[in-house]
């Protein structure tokens, strides 16, 4: 979610029952990827969103949820939800400061990260992995921003959230002493699991495929956690923890930010261009196939497919106006390409 995780500012956003040691590596030979290069498809932005970013679908493809600053009292981003024509925004919490979000499957629940309990606590910073905001905490709520429900109750950075297609699990990543893991719990906030445990790796930016069993996520080597630019890679892994296998290559380019679509077979993520351009690509899970679909010198990330695969949800700073770093969401038809 961030996948994830400042949203305003430009940079680097780098944002039991499981075994307790590293899993290994699937032994898979690199293939040689192809790169398909395509003229940017139209693009427009989702209009009264001028500040926000790391936007997902609800899962009839017609709202919003993400990360904003919309009210004259937001001193911070807060969590809102908007229809993708601008209209109806609602801003879901007001307390604390918050930052990934999601939608449950069914359509009528919500979870958000928030730090709303801990107001005393040091700010930190959502975008810097060795200060990010400890209470961090997960909640639930309805689409109004009611009847909420904390799920966490610890003094880590919980976060970059996301639930299973079937709303069985809850995805998140979990902050333990500077190691960030990822972790499930059931829709409830029961039962949780540690599913990485790596002492070299940083893993987050987690979703499950349409299996609800296989995720998709990012990481980067913990020698990076102060590196402004973090080569990172992108793999898979089943949620018990086993059938770890890398998908990208690139051991000293970043790939940032997955997220899966509806088939199974696509992803869509970020890549960083020399020297600082963010793009977003579409990758084949089976050809290896990757195809640019963003060509903009302006910051273009945190991109989102819809629940048919045919619209980009991204976020974007290319309608800012000079010296403005704030980010809006944007939407692009790439229907075309996916026959």
């Amino acid at each position: 979610m961030l996948n994830k995780i400042v949203i305003f500012t430009i940079g680097l956003l780098l944002i039991s029952g499981c075994e307790t040691t590293a899993p290994k590596i699937q032994q898979i030979s690199p293939t040689v990827t192809k790169v398909e290069e395509v003229v940017e498809l139209p693009v427009s932005m989702i209009p009264n969103l001028t500040k926000a970013a790391e936007a997902y679908f609800s899962p009839d493809g017609k709202s919003i949820i993400c990360n904003a600053v919309v009210a004259d009292d937001d001193e911070v981003h807060h969590v809102y939800t908007a229809n993708i024509d601008g209209t109806d925004i609602r801003r879901i919490n007001h307390k604390g400061e918050d930052a990934c979000s999601y939608y449950f499957p069914s359509g009528d629940k919500l979870i958000w990260t928030s730090t709303r309990d801990y107001p005393d606590l040091p700010v930190g910073d959502w975008s810097i992995p060795t200060i990010y905001p400890q209470g961090a905490e997960l909640y639930t709520s309805d689409l109004n921003g009611n009847n909420i429900v904390r799920l966490t109750h610890n003094l880590h950075y919980d976060a970059e959230v996301s639930v299973s297609p079937d709303g069985e699990w809850i995805l998140f990543t979990r902050q333990v002493d500077g190691n960030l893991d990822l972790w499930k719990m059931k829709f409830d906030g029961t039962d949780e699991h540690q599913i990485t445990f790596t002492d070299e790796w940083q893993e987050g930016g987690s979703f499950y495929l349409p299996d609800s069993k296989t995720i998709l996520y990012r990481a980067w080597k913990k020698e990076f956690d102060e590196a402004r630019a973090k080569p990172m890679t992108i793999f898979t892994i089943n949620h018990d923890g086993t059938g770890l296998k890398q998908i990208t290559f690139e051991d000293d380019e970043t790939n940032w930010a997955p997220h899966p679509g509806p088939d199974g077979k696509h992803f869509v993520f970020v890549k960083v261009l020399p020297p600082h351009n963010f793009e977003v690509y579409m990758m084949n899970l089976e050809t290896s196939k990757q195809t640019r679909l963003t060509y903009n010198d302006a910051f273009d990330g945190f991109p989102v497919l819809s629940p048919d695969g045919n619209t980009l949800l991204f976020s974007s700073s290319r309608n800012a106006k000079p010296g403005d770093r704030s980010l809006a969401p944007f939407i692009m038809d790439i229907s075309s390409l996916m026959k």
